[in-house]
């Protein structure tokens, strides 16, 4: 028996900062899924150790992971799961880069969720699962709902699903620029800050993703951008015509 399921990526249409919350920034955005981009999360058999066992190309130790965190979370609401993940691995093929602002770790973390939550007969609705995912990650809950497109408000926790046409969209991901979304955040904080007015938010929020894009540039549609340049100069070279840029980066995409 194996069960599994294809986890998204995601970009950031735009990405606006609305205010502070503690010590989380609050925002306002628009996710959208990239079809063509996705890791693939798998239970399979595992004959060896009798322990947790998390298979694939991360770039961070087990404890670190979000889906070990996401299992942590799971087990204290069905603590059978623990004796489960015994006798079966979770395995990710990865194709999502990490550190890349396309939401990996939080899409793998949220698929995870889906897949125990079908296999284990928990009928959870997706509020809970989302509410349990918004724990481990500000991302997670969006790609709890498997949204195509989605306006993503508060500190990642309200997702609003925005009816739209499906959109085509490339991705490019530098692959000698990991970006650090902490040191991006202290530099827009020390050096950019600035908060988008309700009447900006509600414009932004009602337009279709394309019109943004026709609307916004690179510099105007993500208040991380900047920031993002400032500590990774080397990202300027992909800031080309028509490319925007996801999250706290490094990725850049256009809409084809």
């Amino acid at each position: 028996m194996q069960v599994s399921m294809k986890s998204y990526a995601k970009v950031n249409i735009f990405l606006k900062i609305a205010g502070k919350r503690d010590n989380y920034h609050e925002i306002v955005s628009r996710f959208v899924r990239v079809k063509n981009l996705y890791d693939e999360i798998s239970f399979t058999p595992n004959n060896d150790t009798n322990e947790f066992n998390l298979i694939g190309n991360f770039g961070c130790k087990v404890e670190d992971n979000s889906i070990y965190k996401a299992f942590l979370e799971l087990r204290k609401y069905c603590p059978k799961i623990d004796a489960f993940f015994r006798v079966y691995n979770i395995e990710v093929k990865k194709n999502i880069p990490e550190f890349a602002g396309l939401g990996g770790g939080s899409s793998n973390a949220a698929s995870f969720l889906i897949l125990a939550n079908k296999h284990f007969n928990l009928y959870f609705k997706k509020n809970k699962l989302a509410k349990i995912g918004a724990k481990i990650g500000a991302d997670v809950p969006f790609f709890i709902y498997e949204y195509d497109s989605a306006n993503v408000t508060g500190i990642g926790e309200i997702v609003e699903e925005f009816k739209e046409e499906s959109l085509n969209i490339e991705v490019v991901t530098p692959s000698d620029i990991k970006c650090h979304t902490g040191k991006i955040f202290n530099c827009f904080r020390d050096e950019f800050y600035k908060e988008i007015t309700k009447d900006e938010s509600k414009e932004l929020l009602l337009m279709k993703s394309k019109d943004i894009l026709n609307k916004l540039s690179i510099e105007q549609s993500n208040d991380l951008y900047m920031p993002a340049v400032t500590q990774y100069p080397a990202l300027k070279e992909y800031a080309k015509k028509n490319w925007y840029f996801s999250g706290s980066g490094s990725s850049f995409f256009k809409v084809l």
